[in-house]
């Protein structure tokens, strides 16, 4: 094989990543805001979990994504372990499709594909964008394949490769190829690909390709066990869990693999098409092996990697709809709901703070998925509020919503500042930022004055007190001059260069939004004590 030809082979494999990588991030902007539904649906029964996963896998392109991302929602506490498991079942099963739009030929017409991707991308609005944007990436990675594909063809005289993959007959030489490859590239359906590239070029056997397919299924399981690593211990055993059912389906179909070949050559003359079929019939085995047994494997799972479980409700728990026709029964669900509210933003609030000085990346990534729970019991209250202010209501009970309005929607806020402060910590983290000791003792003191503002406005709306709203007005005032004098102070060490070139902005930044939280919690003071005036 001439050396071109081994730079067009890892050109395909580059391009096909790259499809993969952007296709994930482009699918992801469309389902961010649906993310809510991906939940609600993946929590139910094991099938809704399997379905789940069989969809976002699809519409990803890649198991590995979707399987990181429901690391991820386990982690954050949004979906229990056991949820999880149905969900990684499914996701296996959606990865093979993958497989399957090769041997459909799809490779040939991805220009077509990317065209048409590229020119919406280019060309259409914000919306029809993303989606040209999506049908790029897709195509992409078809094309990748493609080159391979072409690359490959004229190799089918050799008879040096013809003996590499055809007279071999140590399938435990595949098994380790297929793993190998996929951990390194990061994707099973590259090697699965290849290998069914080369059955259409007639230069694989059936039996070698299947102990490449066996060891790729294998191989997937790298990118769970290191998103595992960064993951709290239920993320953990998600990933070992995924490790396990993977080790379980191969070990059963390497055990009996003469008839899982017979059963291969029986539904299917196409080598290809058989490649395909024993990459979903793997999976299925897995399936059907697993789906009945998650409730005892989840048990055993939580013995072997002890540790808390905690779910977190992503759903309103006391906005009732029952009650709307009672405006005074409905306004204490809302009551109730943005207590807890305030409560979820307080603990994103005080893990962002520790980030500042201790990052960790599991607990940092969580604190996403908090505050999409804080966003959806936003959306939800502002919704339940809206009900009730359709009806006939009384002056008092109509200053009442527009307060309880207004302080759900900074309530969010404060979570949207909090998050922003754990992004900053994370850059000061990564760059191995060092604030100065002056900046370290100002940063403190400002926080020490936000967090007792946080505290108070949160005890505010369990009881408003005229007098803990003067404490808040107050030290939202020194607040408000602390900052000013920080970052004066920070601008005359800059001069002097007693700082860190790279600390000043991430600093001043961090000012800023600690400064607006303290602003939006005298707001949220202010509207109690309105409501109990009135």
């Amino acid at each position: 094989m001439a050396s071109k030809d081994i730079l067009i082979i890892i050109s395909g494999i580059v391009l096909f990543l790259i499809g993969m990588i952007n296709l994930s991030s482009a699918v992801r902007k469309l389902i961010n805001v649906r993310i809510k539904e991906y939940i609600k649906y993946a929590v139910g029964r094991p099938f809704y979990g399997l379905l789940t996963g069989i969809f976002s896998t699809t519409i990803f392109q890649s198991s590995s994504a979707s399987i990181a991302l429901t690391i991820g929602l386990v982690s954050a506490g949004l979906i229990s372990f056991s949820n999880s498991l149905a969900i990684i079942l499914g996701a296996d099963i959606g990865t093979t499709l993958t497989v399957q739009f090769v041997v459909w030929h799809f490779t040939e017409i991805s220009p077509l594909i990317i065209s048409i991707g590229g020119l919406l991308w280019l060309t259409g609005r914000e919306k029809w964008q993303t989606v040209g944007e999506t049908l790029f990436c897709f195509g992409l990675m078809f094309f990748g394949l493609n080159l391979i594909g072409s690359t490959v063809e004229p190799l089918k005289k050799s008879p040096l490769l013809i003996d590499m993959f055809i007279q071999t007959q140590n399938p435990l030489i595949g098994l380790g190829m297929g793993i190998v490859i996929t951990g390194i590239v990061q994707a099973s359906a590259i090697p699965i690909s290849i290998t069914v590239l080369l059955a259409q070029q007639d230069l694989i056997s059936l039996e070698n390709a299947v102990a490449v397919v066996m060891g790729a299924n294998i191989g997937t399981t790298f990118t769970a066990l290191l998103a595992g690593t960064v993951a709290t211990k239920s993320g953990l055993r998600t990933a070992f869990s995924h490790l396990i059912f993977k080790c379980a389906g191969t070990g059963l179909c390497f055990l009996f693999m003469p008839s899982f070949i017979f059963i291969l050559k029986s539904i299917s003359s196409s080598t290809a098409q058989q490649i395909a079929l024993a990459h979903f019939l793997m999976n299925l085995v897995i399936v059907v092996i697993f789906i009945f047994l998650l409730t005892p494997f989840a048990a055993i799972m939580k013995k072997l990697l002890p540790g808390n479980d905690e779910v977190l409700p992503i759903w309103p728990e006391y906005l009732d709809s029952k009650d709307i026709l009672n405006p005074q029964m409905a306004l204490n669900n809302v009551h109730k709901e943005l207590k807890r509210q305030a409560n979820l933003v307080q603990q994103l609030y005080l893990k962002s703070i520790e980030m500042i000085t201790d990052y960790k990346e599991a607990e940092g990534k969580s604190l996403f998925y908090i505050k999409m729970v804080v966003k959806n019991i936003r959306e939800q209250t502002v919704r339940y509020l809206r009900k009730i202010s359709a009806q006939d209501l009384s002056e008092q009970f109509s200053k009442q919503i527009f307060a309880y309005t207004a302080m759900t929607n900074d309530i969010e806020r404060i979570s949207s500042h909090a998050l922003c402060i754990n992004k900053l910590a994370f850059q000061k983290a990564d760059r191995r930022i060092i604030f100065s000791f002056s900046a370290e003792r100002e940063l403190n003191e400002i926080i020490e004055l936000v967090s007792h503002n946080f505290e108070d406005a949160a005890s505010m709306i369990e009881k408003p007190e005229t007098q803990k709203n003067m404490e808040i007005v107050n030290r939202e005032e020194l607040v408000d001059v602390k900052v000013k004098e920080s970052r004066d102070k920070h601008l005359e060490r800059f001069h002097k260069r007693l700082c860190d070139p790279e600390a000043g902005p991430v600093f001043v930044e961090m000012l800023l939004h600690l400064e607006r939280i303290s602003d939006l919690c005298n707001n949220i003071s202010e509207y109690m004590c309105d409501i109990q005036e009135s």
